[in-house]
């Protein structure tokens, strides 16, 4: 018979898997809205502007399974110098990748808020034969042709993004441009995430996850995790599925090591009763 314990170990685990696969999914599609973005090749140092959510996501799976180590995985004894050290280096290295990721989120905002009015095009079907690209949603272009002119938008006026063959009427731009700013908000607010992660691990490290410091850590986490529920609820409205689905994740994910740090609070205190 399958244990509760069980049932939670294959639940996370198939969770971090998902997220692991989602470094593949946001690579192709930053890879293809690269082209577009960058005809000439990615300069080195665009990197983190072009691959911001696959270089986001990649950190935070190293970010995740350190975690997982030190709060599931390894007992209290095996907690050596050498090891803490390599743990700490890990997620020093992860972080550096994080904040660096989360600053092109910022750029990309930048990016995306680069429009000129296309001058002389009321129609897109006037276009299908000029190499012109659609702006469906963030980092989403689709080629116009004849039959997809007509379904992308009934505008009369267009924007075109500076230095791209892509158009976008005022609806949609908009709507890219409040996805970009959600990157940032949904960016940051992990940021904090793992801020507050990081003082419970080692407030229970120290055994002092209890009391005042405990119910604060509680509350602030109900309300950065609500941000970002949020922030995942927006994306299915307005973003594509990926967003979405990867949002969805990363809630579950943390969820788990919050889990993990509550049996591991429960543990030691059971411990210390005997």
């Amino acid at each position: 018979m399958i244990t509760r314990h069980q049932l939670f170990t294959l639940f996370k685990y198939s969770v971090y898997a998902a997220v692991i696969l989602n470094i593949y999914l946001f690579f192709v599609e930053e890879w293809t809205a690269s082209l577009l973005q960058y005809p000439d090749g990615v300069p080195a140092g665009s990197l983190v502007e072009a691959y911001a959510a696959t270089i986001d996501t990649a950190a935070w799976v190293i970010l995740i399974l350190m975690f997982e180590t030190e709060t599931s995985i390894l007992s209290d004894e095996h907690f050596t110098r050498p090891v803490v050290w390599s743990l700490h280096a890990l997620r020093i290295f992860s972080y550096g990748f994080i904040v660096y990721a989360f600053y092109g989120y910022i750029v990309n905002v930048q990016v995306v808020s680069q429009v000129d009015i296309a001058a002389g095009i009321t129609n897109l079907c006037d276009v299908v034969s000029g190499n012109w690209s659609y702006a469906v949603i963030l980092d989403q272009y689709e080629p116009i042709t004849s039959e997809s002119c007509a379904a992308f938008s009934d505008a009369s006026r267009f924007y075109q993004y500076s230095g791209m063959q892509v158009l976008v009427d005022q609806a949609g731009f908009t709507d890219i441009l409040r996805l970009a700013w959600v990157d940032v908000i949904n960016g940051g607010v992990w940021l904090l995430v793992v801020l507050n992660l990081e003082i419970d691990v080692r407030l229970q490290e120290h055994g002092k996850l209890d009391g005042i410091v405990l119910k604060i850590s509680n509350v602030s986490k109900f309300f950065i995790y609500a941000v970002l529920f949020l922030a995942a609820v927006y994306w299915g409205f307005k973003g594509d599925f990926l967003d979405f689905w990867d949002a969805f994740l990363w809630l579950l994910a943390f969820v788990s090591i919050e889990m993990n740090v509550f049996n591991w609070r429960t543990e030691s205190l059971h411990e210390r009763e005997i």
